[in-house]
């Protein structure tokens, strides 16, 4: 039977959220939720996640399960506001997030006895990872480059790859941020996600939709091989760390990096001053 498959896009951080469900059991997993926030005013806002809630309410939905890709740079999650609306569903990551979070801790200067206990996650993935949800099954694929974290969520056919591999005209993700590897993220897509069936799904964590074109956020890996900008079937390893370090160095650090590692990384005492 076809799940049923929504997402909802953030335009202020080109960020997708997916909400995956069977039709049958009603049952409903979360990927990728925004929190809003803004810098200027250093407030938190709900409308993203009222989006959820208002989709979930309509389909009569049951979340079990909320997932995060990897800890994110560029936007605040609502993972824990979503929890805690949804009595019942809990909330996943890669267990790698232990490296990122001490790594973090160090360059940011965060409190020495904040430990990632405090983040609260229910359930730490390992590689090749199956969470049971009622009607299908997610697998966790680590998928480590970007961030040393990333994990590509599998359910069937469809592949929830984060940032790791973008839109065919937007390429994959940047690795210049700490613990960050253009070797391994090559190795992760080649390794692991191109390694898939041709027809399988890509679903992607953003879309900066390059030269204004409209919202795009699905590609099926056939067209990821043939055509994407930075990373093509039948590219050598040597080439692409060549480019992504050249580019890298070239880009910008992300608009919210302080205040979304902050928050998605559970640094209460930093993060009481955002207001709600």
């Amino acid at each position: 039977m076809k799940l049923g498959l929504h997402s909802i896009f953030d335009s202020a951080t080109f960020t997708l959220t997916y909400i995956v469900w069977h039709p049958q059991t009603r049952a409903a997993i979360i990927i990728d939720p925004v929190f809003d926030f803004d810098p200027a005013t250093q407030l938190l806002s709900h409308h993203s996640v009222q989006k959820v809630v208002d989709f979930v309410s309509a389909k009569e939905l049951r979340v079990q399960w909320i997932f995060e890709t990897h800890a994110h740079a560029d936007h605040l999650s609502s993972a824990r506001e979503l929890r805690a609306l949804f009595p019942g569903s809990q909330w996943a990551m890669s267990a790698a997030m232990a490296e990122v979070f001490a790594t973090f801790k160090k360059v940011l200067g965060w409190p020495a006895d904040l430990t990632i206990e405090q983040l609260g996650v229910d359930r730490w993935l390992r590689d090749q990872e199956e969470i049971a949800v009622d009607g299908f099954t997610v697998q966790a694929l680590a998928t480590p480059g970007h961030t040393p974290a990333c994990m590509t969520l599998r359910i069937g056919d469809w592949l929830f790859t984060g940032d790791a591999l973008l839109m065919p005209d937007s390429g994959v993700g940047r690795c210049d941020f700490p613990g960050g590897s253009a070797e391994k993220l090559y190795d992760s897509i080649f390794g692991k996600i191109y390694a898939l069936p041709d027809h399988c799904q890509v679903f992607v964590g953003h879309d900066y939709q390059p030269g204004g074109r409209s919202l795009r956020f699905q590609a099926s890996l056939a067209e990821q091989k043939e055509s994407n900008i930075h990373l093509r079937s039948g590219q050598s390893r040597a080439e692409f760390v060549e480019f992504r370090q050249s580019r890298d160095k070239s880009l910008g650090s992300p608009r919210l990096l302080q205040p979304s590692l902050d928050w998605n990384l559970g640094v209460h005492q930093i993060v009481k001053r955002l207001k709600v």
